[in-house]
């Protein structure tokens, strides 16, 4: 990407990209690049519980302001956002994600295609038995009685009014945080095509 100033978003769980720092803020240069870090939850417990091997909440924070120093654009992606466990907390994800320097977030609503819906409904079983006819509940509510809905417009958001109002507590978050842009902006006019000699397959 840096070699043909190519534009790329970024979507990670994982500090360790903080270790391209210096790659991306060459990028950053010719406003080529965006780094989006997924921050579902603030509760490193819960956290923990979710994705085990990926980073916790404060070092996704942490990789924001990293990245933010080296005058590389970041933000946030409020994702999964859990109905009834995690869409609360919002508001105080925006604000966390804007101290640490996010300029642009997002969120998508938890859907439960194919063999994930059977993996997250033994997973609440396990670790919230007593909110797990809620949750489970709330995910029919947005995506139409089922726990999934592959449907390209609503699929990211859901639908109803409780999709409606997880949408209207994540833009409130997002306006109480500061934070405006959906996506970082990102130029094409810098972009260098490859040489005109036909390249080699060996």
């Amino acid at each position: 990407f840096l070699e043909f100033r190519n534009p790329v978003v970024i979507i990670t769980k994982n500090f360790l990209v903080t270790r391209d720092a210096d790659i991306l803020a060459e990028l950053a240069r010719y406003d080529c690049v965006g780094v989006t870090v997924s921050v579902t939850t603030l509760d490193p417990k819960l956290s923990s519980l979710l994705v085990p091997r990926a980073s916790r909440p404060a070092r996704r924070l942490a990789a924001i302001q990293t990245l933010a120093g080296a005058g590389v654009p970041g933000g946030y992606l409020q994702a999964p956002m859990i109905p009834g466990l995690t869409d609360s907390e919002a508001p105080a994800i925006g604000t966390a994600a804007a101290k640490a320097g996010a300029t642009f977030s997002g969120y998508v609503a938890l859907r439960l295609p194919f063999a994930v819906k059977s993996l997250f409904e033994d997973w609440l079983e396990q670790n919230y038995p007593a909110k797990k006819d809620k949750i489970l509940g709330r995910v029919r509510e947005i995506r139409g009685g089922k726990l999934n809905d592959p449907n390209f417009k609503s699929r990211m958001r859901g639908e109803g009014i409780y999709a409606e109002q997880m949408a209207k507590l994540f833009q409130l978050a997002r306006k109480k945080s500061g934070i405006t842009e959906r996506w970082p902006k990102l130029r094409t006019e810098h972009f260098r095509r490859p040489g005109i000699d036909q390249l080699k397959l060996f």
